[in-house]
């Protein structure tokens, strides 16, 4: 078909061709035509790249939103927009239009979070989020997020990540592997991560003193693959807890890092939340 032909299309045709499509693809298609181009920013294209639930969505923003279009909202929201008074985040994904969620640290279930003598809150200018939660002292580390199917998008893959940092005085976050895992009712998957990046000159020398106390310790934890926290573009650290389907049916997601059995004091772990997202 040639331009001249993509011009004489109804506009109403070219609207369902876009949005029968992908929002990245809506965004290419605009470039055929002028017939296109009026369809492909049309509320009718855009409305049903949006998530079904975007007027729930709206009415739980901390701040509201000004929008002319259903474009400009679908935009907005893949900037990602706090929830819920602050203690979540939520965007959708610019090719596909997919839902991400963050829980915030006041969302998850942190033992002792509220206790001043093992966790503090603070607030951050690199976080999103009004608070964070730093691990003062403690010997046991149980950290768990519940999110649930429906408000995410369905017949997707989805991953689960601990956004964290470390502090320049923490302690005791290495000694050994943490445990984590992901369930969706009855299907536990589980796997082992480590706090933080491995220090090879440190390795060295914990195998030269402590080798057999490291490899007692070390026999106490489920065998996994010792996850490494891998730096983000916005300066955090995330570890990945593992993945999960969203189906059609409603389900309850927990998320966990539990370090209970090493019994050694540690601390300097900051917390900002757990964040789903699709598995690209």
């Amino acid at each position: 078909m040639s331009q001249l032909d993509f011009n004489m299309l109804p506009e109403d045709c070219a609207s369902t061709i876009c949005s029968l499509t992908s929002p990245e693809d809506a965004c290419r298609l605009s470039m055929v035509s002028s017939s296109f181009r009026s369809a492909a920013g049309s509320d009718l294209v855009w409305e049903r790249f949006l998530p079904s639930d975007y007027r729930d969505i709206l009415a739980r923003t901390l701040k509201p939103l000004k929008f002319s279009s259903k474009k400009e909202l679908f935009f907005l929201f893949s900037e990602s927009i706090l929830l819920d008074g602050g203690k979540q985040s939520f965007a959708l994904e610019k090719s596909s239009g997919r839902k991400s969620f963050t829980l915030s640290a006041r969302e998850l279930s942190i033992l002792h979070g509220n206790e001043s003598n093992h966790w503090c809150w603070k607030s951050l200018t690199e976080s999103r989020f009004a608070e964070a939660a730093e691990l003062k002292t403690t010997n046991r580390i149980e950290i768990e997020g519940k999110i649930r199917t429906q408000m995410l998008s369905p017949n997707t893959t989805y991953g689960a990540h601990l956004i964290m940092k470390i502090s320049s005085q923490s302690f005791g976050l290495d000694s050994i592997p943490s445990e984590i895992s992901v369930n969706v009712g009855d299907n536990v998957v589980t796997n082992t991560a480590c706090l933080r990046p491995k220090d090879e000159t440190k390795q060295q020398m914990q195998s030269l003193f402590c080798a057999n106390r490291m490899q007692m310790l070390k026999m106490r934890v489920n065998e996994g693959d010792e996850r490494l926290p891998v730096e983000r573009k916005d300066g955090w650290m995330e570890i990945h807890l593992g993945e999960f389907f969203s189906g059609e049916v409603d389900e309850e997601i927990t998320m966990s890092l539990m370090e209970i059995k090493g019994h050694q004091f540690k601390g300097g772990l900051i917390i900002e939340g757990i964040e789903v997202r699709p598995k690209n």
